[in-house]
């Protein structure tokens, strides 16, 4: 009798906010766990947390996936410890706020290797493990950001412009195969992400429109075992998305400046 190999899905980001409530959320299903993030603190409370309350397998790999050589690294790890990946999520990310020209170029140029190239590499390294599976998923984490250019968030939000083509694209390319790949494009959540872009000036406003991690994170695995192209949480969300395909661009490029003005 041949012998089964469990299925784990693989978190990028998986330390905090909807990476974690992610993590937590697919445990409770009793799905095994491939977690990375750059803090080894946190993804080994997190651990031992998941295992603890629901008897999971749970691995942890601590690396920064803004570094040109990580998705290799995460490859070899997945390939030496023999795991059979059967979801993919890519949710690392983050943004940076500021003019363009007064950014440092370096710290653009490496959200870019994260919020692009990264996950590029991860989906063309991961994909034959996936495609081995009946039954396989890819996630990508965009934003509603990617729906319009916002100014003072130039970089970030043409990094998930990027992300979401190049889901939807692939997601054509599968579409006869075992793997369906999906987008899911939060809104604003209540994570860490606006005081790491330095937009803690936002976040008062922010505030009301906050979705919760493990709410964004329940609306986003039920829409990708649902097969959905693209999940976006949120019924505000969802109409500012319709409006920014109808309206004219330069008219929601105004109003966006005025929401994120330095």
């Amino acid at each position: 009798m041949l012998e089964t190999k469990m299925k784990y899905a693989l978190i990028t980001g998986a330390s905090k906010g909807i990476g974690k409530s992610m993590a937590i959320a697919l445990a409770r299903r009793k799905i095994n766990l491939l977690l990375i993030a750059r803090s080894a603190n946190e993804l080994i409370s997190l651990q031992t947390e998941i295992k603890n309350q629901y008897s999971v397998e749970v691995d942890i790999l601590s690396i920064d996936l803004s570094q040109a050589q990580a998705p290799k690294a995460v490859y070899n790890w997945i390939t030496e410890k023999n795991y059979a990946v059967n979801i993919l999520i890519n949710n690392a990310g983050y943004g940076l706020w500021g003019k363009f020209e007064e950014l440092d170029l370096s710290a653009q140029l490496e959200m870019c290797q994260l919020n692009m190239t990264t996950v590029t590499s991860l989906c063309h390294l991961l994909l034959p493990i996936l495609s081995t599976e009946k039954k396989a998923y890819i996630l990508n984490v965009c934003s509603t950001a990617a729906y319009q250019a916002v100014p003072t968030l130039a970089i970030y939000s043409a990094t998930k412009a990027f992300v979401l083509s190049f889901t939807r694209a692939l997601r054509f390319e599968l579409k006869d195969g075992p793997v369906s790949v999906s987008c899911l494009s939060p809104g604003p959540v209540d994570t860490g992400f606006a005081h790491r872009a330095g937009l803690d000036a936002f976040n008062k406003m922010a505030e009301k429109f906050n979705m919760r991690p493990d709410e964004v994170a329940e609306i986003a695995l039920k829409g990708m075992f649902a097969k959905k192209s693209e999940i976006i949480p949120g019924f505000t969300n969802i109409i500012s998305v319709y409006a920014n395909r109808i309206l004219p661009k330069g008219f929601i490029e105004k109003m966006a400046a005025g929401i994120y003005k330095t």
